[in-house]
């Protein structure tokens, strides 16, 4: 089964809240026939939209392929937290690859947050930016941890963070579940699609050439490299891919170290005073648990809540069932709240939860398995695989030299091992272990 099409219609966003609210971008036309570019992009989310921006800003000829519409995927239905770092924390990272690399690695995250700032401003994208992002914790034992890695950023790092004990995080949250936790004003949360859309009307300012409804089927790699279409076919120098979960079976040696998990949201209806029973300040919020609970206010007033995942190509047929679960339990004020809006979207994880950024071939990048810090990770990528199609590739490297194992059993036996293996940390999650 192909998860561009399993649960969507071909061609059209899903009926989320972002595609209700995001600025109207006109169609781009597929692809028709033969062309020629210097580089190929195939995936029109952030790390391609990002990829096609940087590399037309720099003068070179961009075609940019994207099977549905831009921002389909990831990129436009997710939790719009734009998170520091990367999705290892840093004590984690400083045990899987030392302190210095680790260090270099914070610096790469800061300079991510920045550049997303930076795009959002110089291109006036109106993606509803805001500053702050709360991780809340379900135990005295995490909140201890928290509070303690907010010390060790400090410490080694001259990062701060707010910490928040239990009468704290309950001033800023009143949800019963909550023990407390840190706040990071540094991190943001803003409207995912839009700032897709946004990349996207820049990139094709810039000059790149855009192409929605032009799935590719075929790559024949060489010197030049041969990317068909069912319209036609482009001939590049360079391939970018930038696919993440929607990857499917272009590229194999991705494909084992990548896996695609899906996730879901809702959109409740306007709170209007009753903003107040879930944030008393505007930032998002995201909790310890394995099957990470994140929410926000919209700026219409209402609670953006993701919650729940599936390893299978098809969402439920009950989203909103799926999600009110965990929103219950965060928030039994809100139980019996209309929830407006319900979707489901593909993003990728990797075994490490790092991204993998590979070069397959001296004309071929890859970057994806942003495993839920694609925000930043994402955009980031793009403009590195830009820089080494250029011939700077330092940032480019840095990522690719990061562990990226396989998956057990490969593509075949991954999903039903992930599954079995996420079925525990969630029961865990639900016990309180």
């Amino acid at each position: 089964m192909n998860l561009l099409y399993a649960n969507d219609v071909k061609g059209e966003y899903p009926d989320s809240w972002y595609a209700q609210t995001a600025p109207a971008l006109a169609r781009f036309a597929p692809l028709k026939g033969q062309t020629r570019a210097d580089v190929c992009v195939v995936g029109g989310g952030y790390t391609g939209l990002s990829a096609a921006l940087h590399l037309a800003e720099a003068g070179l000829d961009v075609v940019l392929l994207e099977a549905q519409r831009v921002g389909f995927g990831a990129s436009g239905r997710n939790g719009g937290q734009l998170g520091s770092g990367q999705r290892l924390d840093q004590e984690s990272l400083e045990g899987l690859i030392g302190k210095e690399r680790a260090r270099q690695f914070w610096d790469l995250g800061q300079d991510a947050k920045a550049l997303v700032r930076d795009l959002v401003t110089r291109h006036g994208i109106d993606c509803h930016l805001k500053d702050g992002v709360a991780w809340s914790g379900t135990s005295e034992g995490s909140v201890r941890e928290m509070h303690g890695y907010a010390e060790h950023m400090a410490r080694h790092y001259g990062y701060d963070m707010e910490v928040l004990d239990a009468a704290g995080f309950e001033a800023l949250c009143p949800s019963p579940t909550y023990q407390g936790g840190i706040l990071d004003m540094g991190a943001a949360h803003l409207h995912p699609l839009a700032l897709a859309l946004g990349l996207a009307r820049a990139a094709d300012v810039a000059g790149a050439r855009i192409h929605e409804r032009s799935e590719v089927h075929d790559i024949r790699h060489g010197k030049t490299i041969r990317i068909a279409t069912n319209g036609g076919f482009v001939e590049a120098d360079h391939l970018i891919l930038a696919c993440n979960g929607y990857l499917g079976g272009l590229e194999g040696r991705v494909a084992n170290r990548v896996m695609p998990i899906n996730n879901f949201v809702v959109a409740t209806e306007p709170l209007g005073a009753r903003t107040a029973e879930v944030l008393t300040r505007d930032v998002a919020v995201a909790d310890d648990l394995f099957v990470v609970n994140y929410f926000r206010l919209s700026h219409d007033g209402r609670l953006l809540f993701g919650g729940g995942e599936s390893y299978g190509y098809r969402f439920p047929r009950d989203i909103r069932a799926v999600v009110r679960k965990p929103l219950a339990r965060i928030f039994p004020q809100l139980r019996d709240v209309k929830l407006d809006y319900a979707w489901g979207g593909t993003l990728a994880i990797t075994m490490k939860r790092l991204p993998y950024l590979a070069r397959l071939a001296p004309n071929v990048l890859s970057a994806s398995g942003y495993s839920g810090h694609g925000v930043g990770n994402a955009v980031q990528a793009g403009r590195l695989m830009a820089e080494a199609v250029k011939g700077q590739s330092a940032g480019f490297d840095a990522f690719a030299a990061l562990p990226c194992p396989r998956f057990p059993g490969g593509p075949g036996l991954r999903s039903p091992l992930l599954a079995l293996a996420m079925s525990w940390f969630a029961l865990r999650d639900r016990l309180g272990l």
